[in-house]
């Protein structure tokens, strides 16, 4: 029959025999090919890098992806999932460099372009292995055998035709911009790239004196880039706002903004002696074109060879009063809006930092790093009398995401993307995206595309896909979209290609307006284009696969962290709206990041992060599934820590494994057979009629809520289901399982819990792939051949509308309200579920009919269940006053208010307040009028009764009791102790036994009436007063001594 099922919640084993089971049976592929030409939902995975190993994160990611697929694979669709590999980019060279023990650019090239590709192609599979494996024990499917690959050539040539696309659409340029710019990596950083490195940083910023020429007078200007004021040759104030010239406290007289000027020389102020005084004051535009000396000799020089006026005051509004002086000081080598300042006013172009970010050979620092310079800047000022002051401030300043160096503002060649020119279509096309949640489609996203910049597309690298730009000495210029293109026009590109540095570099074409050699200019490409252009490039289109490509895009789904946001979901989007102009994916739901337990980023620097593997091994596949998609919304973070992971599997997986585990093992004793029956509904009782509406009313509601993407309200209607068919409906059930014989309510409810199980774990299949397929397997496979191989061959349960009856459900929902609320009565009273009670009262706006009364008597242990609207007779109300509403109110009458709140009939006190909204009191012969919130209210019991509140409803028990009740409880604790010592003297369920008892009078005259019962209950054949033996115990029952023996007949 079925295998037998151990009750331990040691899951991972049997994960690890599932898993064997799906690879050896190719049951993933099998899923595959019985879908294949079914309609197509489809579904990108964002390719990871494999250089670097998976973490905690990677383990949401794949869950999130791995489950909807397979949900939609369940209903029917073809749901193609090619993995992917993102091969490219500065992460793979710096790890070949450190492997290497090389440093930057210049040793890299010393060592020899070829062998440093070579290790890169090598570096990027170093962890395929360790991925592949976590992606098994996740349970995440996905095409590994045939991913696609960022470096393949194939790949890259579809960029390029892509590429060339935008080239003729005349969007992509050369243009001579301020990049954030790595000295380290020798690279620009695209915004989205930046926007992953920002780090709060202490430094020291400088007000500088700018002396005027022909003045004895300094302009005051603040910068926090010390380093740039070497190349600083004009400032620049606000032309509306107003300037003040003043005399200083401390000898000088300075020109800054009027409205700062307390802020920053306010501290030369002493008693008795201002810090300024005002001389005149100008319009910032009255200040234009005055004349300062220059800062450093070094910006002169620059500034004379270029025959370009420099080092006097400009007017921008991009100059604030926020902080700072009002000047600014310009450097339009090191800042967009000083270039455009200098732009405006053709100054002089001086950049004396080289491109390791060093200080210029002619500067005073020569051969520093900028941030090094920054304190000798500002010695070398104050030497100079020059420095009025170098204030400390805190600020977040942007680092490079890779290598972790502080990023620098820098003009250089660059090729862009005309983004801006596109931002209309970005934006509509992302108006057709569900994005889960919206507000980050239409806030964190939206806003990024309303202020959309033009995406800096080249590196200065090596390891990535080469632009496929080649220039003329002429001038001229030609993208190249295909690799017969290239071939046409050059005569000395080999048959064999390589698309990748430094074959490609070697590779000339004829110039077609000149006919002289075209080169390829020497950058890359950012590797986020490769990523994003993998809709169409996975499939090397539009070369081959044109018709698989129309079918497969865009995405039905797509799921990544919410760091994405400026990156994959980006790319993907601006590549998709420039070649196709649609948007790429249909429906996103973004990722929260996963943190500790106390909410903290994870990192190894802190200790806390969590090692995806070792979490696996101790936890199990399902268990952590489960618990990131119950745990919260998947776009909030998650914080992770085992003890929740093990409280989510216990609640839920637990539950359902106890009750499988309960089923098979009755079914085994009956060898019942499920194959050999069928379910007759006319026949069932309101118990299973109930268990199977709630099932198909949760498989319904699971169906919607993953056709609409929401993750945790499906988790809470599954787990829900799980705890009311076990909790209830097996509870309820247990004594059916064991009567004798197999007669029709026996059959009734083996059959409604086979299905039930059955069902629900076909729904809950893609949540937890693992444990359904095991349950799947032994309920299922074991007794029909016929049926599908895998729980993952299954379509998803069909709902059974004929089954649901709203009214049943809700009926027995009342049920269960009014028996949760009986047993919190009885936990207050402190009596135990086994002592019968006289009498529960309840006060509702339903009632149920008298079976289900039957069941609340049963399952209270009370005798009769009264519905009644007046429960007064066993509850009252205490008032007293809210003392920080009354006391301000009527402050001395505070005594008088009491006493007259305390002497109050409850009752009465309370129909007056929720009739007028108010208590009316006579306090010393003067009104007092009390509304709610002037009141606290306590409900207060009779003496000999406990009443339980909950949204209005009132459930009272009568905790008298009468002699024959304690009675009838002492009986019911024998049995249940009886039923203990079976337990733990190891009998079988349908061991038949004899009873030995003595003890005190009254235990003893207990027995000698109730026998019958207490043998009927525990299958004693004998219930006698003799010398207990077989297995005995010491009991104290109700007070009583009783010594108990049980031995097997």
């Amino acid at each position: 029959m079925y295998k037998k099922v151990s009750t331990d919640l040691n899951f991972v084993d049997r994960e690890k025999e599932v898993e064997k089971f799906w690879e050896e049976n190719h049951i993933f592929e099998k899923s595959m090919e019985e879908r294949d030409g079914n309609d197509i939902y489809m579904f990108y995975d964002g390719p990871p890098t494999a250089n670097g190993k998976p973490h905690i994160g990677h383990v949401l990611t794949r869950v999130i992806k791995d489950m909807i697929p397979r949900y939609r694979t369940m209903k029917g669709y073809e749901v193609p999932r090619k993995a992917g590999w993102d091969t490219h980019g500065l992460p793979v060279e710096l790890e070949v460099e450190k492997a290497l023990g090389l440093d930057g650019k210049d040793q890299i090239e010393e060592y020899g372009l070829e062998p440093f590709i070579d290790k890169c192609k090598e570096s990027v599979w170093k962890y395929k292995g360790m991925w592949e494996d976590f992606s098994a024990t996740v349970g995440f499917w996905a095409d590994m055998e045939n991913p696609y690959v960022t470096y393949h050539n194939d790949y890259i040539e579809s960029e390029w035709w892509a590429l060339k696309k935008i080239w003729e659409k005349g969007l992509l340029y050369k243009g001579f911009k301020i990049v954030p710019y790595c000295p380290r990596c020798g690279t620009p950083l695209s915004a989205q790239e930046v926007a992953q490195g920002y780090k709060d940083v202490k430094e020291r910023s400088a007000i500088v004196r700018f002396k005027v020429i022909g003045e004895d007078a300094y302009f005051l200007a603040w910068t926090t880039t010390p380093w740039t004021l070497p190349s600083n040759i004009g400032l620049c104030v606000n032309p509306e706002e107003e300037y003040a010239k003043v005399k200083a406290a401390d000898g000088y007289v300075y020109y800054m903004a009027s409205a700062l000027l307390d802020t920053v020389l306010g501290k030369l102020g002493e008693e008795g002696k201002p810090a300024y005084e005002v001389l005149e004051t100008y319009k910032g535009k009255e200040l234009e074109y005055k004349e300062y000396e220059p800062l450093y000799q070094c910006a002169k020089d620059c500034a004379d060879k270029q025959n370009k006026k420099a080092f006097f005051i400009t007017c921008d509004t991009y100059v604030t009063l926020t902080d700072g002086t009002g000047v600014v000081h310009i450097a339009p080598a090191f800042g967009e809006d000083d270039a455009k300042v200098g732009r405006k006013y053709d100054m002089p172009f001086v950049q004396l930092v080289d491109e390791k970010g060093n200080m210029g050979e002619t500067t005073p620092f020569a051969g520093l790093f900028v941030k090094k310079a920054d304190p000798e800047v500002i010695k070398d000022l104050e030497e100079r009398g020059l420095l009025y002051d170098a204030p400390k401030f805190e600020h977040s300043y942007p680092h490079c995401w890779r290598c972790d160096t502080p990023l620098i503002y820098y003009a250089r060649e660059s090729w862009f993307i005309k983004m801006t020119e596109v931002k209309d279509d970005l934006i509509a096309n992302n108006n057709t995206i569900n994005w889960i949640p919206e507000s980050i489609g239409k806030g964190r996203f939206g806003d990024w595309l309303e202020n959309v910049q033009d995406w800096g597309i080249s590196r200065n690298r090596y390891w990535g896909t080469p632009l496929n730009i080649w220039e003329c000495e002429c001038g001229h210029q030609h993208s190249i979209g295909s690799i017969a293109e290239l071939k046409e026009m050059s005569d000395n590109c080999p048959d064999e290609i390589e698309l990748h540095r430094p074959y490609i570099d070697a590779v000339t074409i004829k110039c077609p307006k000149c006919g002289k050699e075209m080169h390829r200019v020497p950058e890359v490409i950012d590797c986020w284009f490769d990523s994003g252009a993998m809709p169409f490039a996975q499939h090397h289109y539009p070369f081959e696969n044109q018709e698989l490509f129309e079918k497969q895009f865009p995405a039905d789904f797509i799921s990544e962290a919410v760091d994405q946001t400026r990156g994959w979901f980006y790319s993907l989007l601006a590549i998709s709206t420039l070649i196709f102009n649609k948007a790429p994916y249909k429906n996103v739901i973004v990722l929260g990041h996963v943190q500790d337990e106390n909410g903290q980023k994870m990192s190894k620097s802190k200790g806390n992060a969590v090692d995806p593997f070792e979490a696996l091994e101790k936890y199990g596949a399902d268990a952590i599934r489960w618990y990131f998609y119950v745990n919260s919304a998947p776009w909030l973070p998650n914080r992770f820590h085992g003890k929740a992971v093990v409280e989510g599997q216990r609640k839920f997986m637990g539950t359902l494994w106890n009750t499988y585990a309960f089923f098979v093992l009755y079914a085994n004793i009956d060898e019942f057979d499920a194959t050999k029956y069928t379910l007759e509904y006319d026949k069932l009782s309101v118990m299973d009629k109930w268990l199977l509406s709630k099932l198909n009313t949760v498989i319904a509601e699971v169906d919607q809520n993953l056709a609409d993407y929401k993750i945790p309200e499906t988790a809470r209607a599954l787990q829900e289901f799980v705890d009311d068919m076990s909790n209830w409906y097996v509870r309820r059930s247990r004594e059916r399982f064991w009567a004798k014989g197999m007669g029709q309510d026996k059959i009734n409810a083996y059959m409604t819990l086979y299905t039930a199980l059955v069902e629900i774990s076909k729904a809950a299949a893609p949540m937890i792939p693992f444990m359904t397929e095991e349950i799947y397997q032994n309920l299922v496979r074991s007794i029909d051949q016929t049926a599908p191989e895998s729980i993952h061959l299954c379509d998803f349960p069909a709902v059974k509308e004929e089954y649901i009856d709203k009214e049943l459900e809700a009926n027995m929902d009342n049920v269960l309200k009014l028996v949760v609320m009986g047993r919190a009565c009885r936990n207050t009273a402190n009596i135990k579920n086994r002592q019968p009670i006289g009498q529960m009262y309840v006060k509702a706006d339903f009632e149920v009919p008298e079976f289900y009364q039957e069941i609340v008597k049963e399952e209270l242990n009370v005798k009769s269940v009264t519905f009644t609207q007046e429960v007064r007779d066993f509850t009252s109300y205490t008032f007293k006053p809210q003392l920080k509403t009354v006391g301000p109110k009527y402050g001395k009458l505070l005594g008088g208010i009491k006493a007259a709140l305390t002497s109050l009939d409850g009752n009465a006190a309370m129909d007056e307040l929720n009739e007028n909204g108010s208590l009316k009191l006579d306090v010393n012969g003067q009104e007092v009028t009390l509304f709610r919130e002037d009141l606290l209210i306590e409900s207060s019991q009779m003496e000999g009764y406990v009443s339980e509140n909950d949204n209005g409803i009132t459930v009272v028990l009568d905790t008298n009791l009468s002699e024959e009740l304690l009675k009838e409880g002492f009986v019911r604790e024998i049995i249940s102790k009886v039923q203990t010592m079976r337990k733990e003297a190891d009998f079988q369920v349908t061991d038949k036994i004899r009873i030995t008892y003595e003890g005190t009078e009254k235990a003893e005259a207990v027995f000698a009436e109730n026998e019958k019962t207490i043998g009927d209950e525990t299958l004693a054949e004998l219930v006698e007063k003799h010398e207990p033996a077989g297995y005995v115990k010491e009991w104290k029952i109700n007070g009583e001594k009783v010594v108990l023996g049980v031995e097997k007949r």
